[in-house]
């Protein structure tokens, strides 16, 4: 049994497409195909199909991707021994996380680790939340958020860490009428223009529980991902937004205020392929991850 068939079959299955498995093994879509059709010989039977223009896993292939999984883990636990008989976890541990939780854990973190012999390769994705479970094919850990649970739409398989529960409040002028108050319930927020994010992201979740809440569809004038350029445009006029409480900046014309009524939070959380979670270097990073965000909550309770 050819090992490498079995990872080539386990990355098949992670990435969905030849064309996929072929860029991310720097190979040619002809040459991974022919991998799998020799894959198949040595198996003797078919372990994959076409699907659409591409090619997808039989029942076979499936069962074998998920065998080729399981080697990956134990090569990651291996590793992890190596590194406990070395006496420290070593390595390059890949990090993809949306900017607004990056914002507040990726400095605490980096001073957790500042003295280890791991390092940290950090990448931004301000992406809609069923998107960052593919991340996880290539990156060691992704930092994600729900607005639902402490696990991110399309997680599947992947290993959750819980890391925060995150308010999410209303951002205001300092100016606006609703300023003067300590809280405000739905019913006070259908008048006002509102500057929302896409479709798909936790903050909108909050304006659809406000409609839902009210019966009535709130204004959504403008639609925008960068969190300063919302600040910017509220702080500025009349416009209402949904703000995470963590890093938003208040003062110099900004005010937050908790919304009443609804759930109104979001839940930070780690995502991490099971092969990888195996690693003690991954492990100690989420261990950062954890510390920094418990004392975040903290500091903002």
């Amino acid at each position: 049994m050819d090992v490498r068939h079995l990872e080539l079959l386990r990355e098949l299955s992670l990435r969905g497409s030849v064309t996929a498995v072929a860029k991310a093994t720097h190979r040619t879509p002809s040459a991974v195909s022919q991998q799998l059709k020799a894959a198949g010989r040595e198996f003797g039977m078919a372990l994959v199909e076409p699907s659409g223009r591409g090619l997808r896993l039989t029942e076979a292939g499936r069962l074998l991707a998920d065998g080729g999984a399981e080697i990956a883990a134990t090569v990651e636990q291996v590793r992890a021994e190596w590194d406990r008989f070395r006496g420290e976890p070593t390595g390059n541990v890949t990090i993809a996380a949306l900017p607004s939780a990056a914002t507040f854990l990726f400095a605490g973190v980096m001073r957790e680790l500042a003295s280890s012999a791991i390092t940290l390769q950090c990448s931004d994705f301000d992406i809609a939340e069923a998107e960052f479970a593919d991340l996880a094919v290539d990156n060691d850990i992704v930092i994600a958020h729900s607005f639902t649970a402490p696990r991110p739409a399309r997680a599947g398989a992947l290993k959750v860490v819980s890391l925060a529960l995150e308010p999410l409040d209303i951002a205001m002028s300092a100016d606006h009428p609703l300023a003067a108050r300590d809280a405000v319930s739905p019913d006070d927020l259908t008048e006002w223009e509102w500057i929302g994010v896409p479709k798909g992201y936790p903050f909108d979740s909050v304006i659809e529980s406000v409609e839902r809440s009210t019966g009535v569809e709130l204004k959504v004038v403008q639609r925008l991902r960068d969190n300063r350029l919302v600040e910017s445009l509220v702080a500025g006029g009349e416009r209402l937004a949904v703000l995470p409480r963590f890093t938003t900046p208040t003062g110099a014309g900004l005010v937050l205020r908790p919304l009443t009524g609804i759930p109104c939070r979001r839940h930070i959380s780690a995502m991490v392929r099971p092969d990888k979670a195996e690693r003690l270097a991954v492990r100690q990073v989420l261990d950062a991850f954890r510390k920094v965000a418990a004392e975040v909550e903290l500091r903002h309770r």
